[in-house]
């Protein structure tokens, strides 16, 4: 469903790019006959021409609107909450979770050591000493 309202979704946006791009400019942008709404040229003239593209530019962002409401409802109910507890590992069946204050660390340090990602006393790194600065 979500696939047919996005083909759906870019089928409306490509039409309004269209509909804007064929509606007279107003503005002095391309000015004195250059190619701009200096003259009359068109499949339609007049009124009719701005009625009509007015109407069809409405029609299509109020549609571009309503696609894209449906879009994002659609996204967030498909998304279920997660939570990073989820993804640890339980304790094994003979073992007891160590207490608050006896495991070390806070909640991301035990999280991590579950995982096998951090050693459960790390040691800091070894620092290198200073280069000497140069005399002269």
């Amino acid at each position: 469903m979500q696939t047919v309202l996005i083909i759906i979704h870019l089928i409306i946006v490509l039409a309004l790019i269209g509909v804007v791009l064929l509606q007279r400019s107003e503005g002095g942008g391309m000015g004195l006959g250059g190619g701009g709404g200096g003259g009359v040229s068109g499949f339609m003239t007049g009124r009719g021409q701005a009625n009509a593209l007015t109407r069809a530019t409405a029609i299509l962002a109020g549609l571009f609107f309503v696609t894209s409401i449906a879009l994002t409802i659609m996204a967030t109910t498909t998304r279920a909450p997660r939570s990073i507890l989820d993804g640890a590992a339980p304790a094994a069946p003979g073992q007891q979770a160590p207490a608050g204050g006896q495991g070390g660390g806070n909640v991301l340090e035990q999280l991590q050591r579950l995982q096998g990602d951090q050693p459960a006393n790390p040691a800091p790194a070894p620092s290198a000493p200073a280069p000497a600065a140069p005399q002269q």
